[in-house]
């Protein structure tokens, strides 16, 4: 037998063999596969980040799926305009996430929780997550001496009160007069804010005695200050930041999808009280933060909701923040 034939089969038994091993580490590493078990860690709930001498931690309070976002948003468009402005942005057409995204400001001297999510009411729907993101995060809600209400919508005041007690009991709490009166009025009764009202009745109303109520314009500690934006609801007011000569907007629900409200801000969301107004709310501080170029946070942004917007021909893109805080 020559050396080539020597070879060849030399080389046909190694090959057989290679082959053979590749089977089994295949079938080994399938059988690896199936058995592993999924993880049941969720994805993290906060995000922290600097801003001059203050401490931010958006806190997740959950995410909602549902139908839509026609015709929660742009009710005012047909439902093919909505649908192609999705796709033009590589979102479905018929679903969309809804997150909540509570704010927590450590200024040094206070720790200031705006807003509170849905509370013990949103957790069998998968909410009201604030209080374990907050853990998560380090701190505890005795810690929050502050809660500052930006409007009184129930997925904002909902973590107010466990039961008939106070959430944050060392807390004192800030929130708009305007609103305040608006959903306290007896006219209320019968329209169809009215299960609003009976929402603030059973979260706000209690802890009125602790509650400052104020006016746009009034500071609520250095430099944190409050400005009107009005339209989502009659008395919806965002807070200005300014730290170390850093500022930051906390938008609220000034516009509330990244894209529908964003891109096209004269859309009508379902749940603005005066819809006009609302628009013309969107634009103005919008048209200000793309102009200044100044972060945002936006309650129902994509988590953790921090960004910055550019002027379009037609409103604005969102532009999310990456690691503009971590350098």
């Amino acid at each position: 037998m020559d050396r080539l034939e020597i070879s060849r089969r030399n080389l046909f038994i190694a090959s057989s063999a290679m082959a053979g091993t590749f089977a089994v580490q295949s079938a080994m590493t399938g059988q690896a596969e199936a058995a592993a078990p999924k993880s049941e860690v969720k994805s993290p709930g906060f995000k922290r980040f600097k801003l001059g001498e203050f401490e931010f931690t958006v806190l997740l309070d959950g995410l909602r799926p549902g139908d839509g976002p026609y015709p929660t948003f742009g009710a005012n468009q047909s439902q093919e305009a909505v649908a192609e402005l999705m796709r033009a942005n590589f979102l479905p057409e018929t679903k969309f996430v809804n997150g909540f995204n509570p704010v927590l400001i450590n200024t040094g001297s206070e720790v200031i929780l705006v807003d509170t999510g849905f509370g013990e009411g949103g957790k069998a729907n998968g909410l009201g997550q604030l209080s374990a993101n907050l853990e998560a995060a380090g701190y505890s809600a005795d810690q929050v001496t502050i809660v500052l209400i930006t409007h009184m919508h129930g997925d904002h005041i909902g973590g107010l009160m466990n039961g008939d007690k106070p959430a944050f009991a060392n807390a004192r709490y800030v929130g708009g007069k305007v609103e305040y009166e608006f959903w306290t009025d007896p006219a209320r009764t019968g329209t169809p804010a009215e299960n609003n009202a009976k929402a603030v009745a059973g979260k706000v109303k209690p802890l009125a005695e602790k509650f400052t109520f104020i006016e746009a314009g009034d500071e609520v500690v250095p430099g944190i200050t409050s400005e009107a934006a009005y339209g989502h609801t009659p008395g919806h007011m965002i807070f200005n930041v300014e730290s170390g000569g850093q500022k930051l907007v906390l938008t609220a629900d000034t516009a509330n999808h990244y894209v529908a409200s964003l891109q096209r801000p004269d859309w009508e969301v379902t749940f603005d009280t005066d819809k006009a107004m609302a628009a013309e709310t969107r634009k103005r501080v919008f048209d200000r933060i793309a102009a200044d170029r100044v972060p945002f946070i936006g309650y129902h942004m994509p988590f953790p909701g921090v960004g910055y917007v550019e002027k379009l021909e037609e409103g604005y893109r969102f532009v999310p923040a990456t690691y503009q805080f971590d350098v």
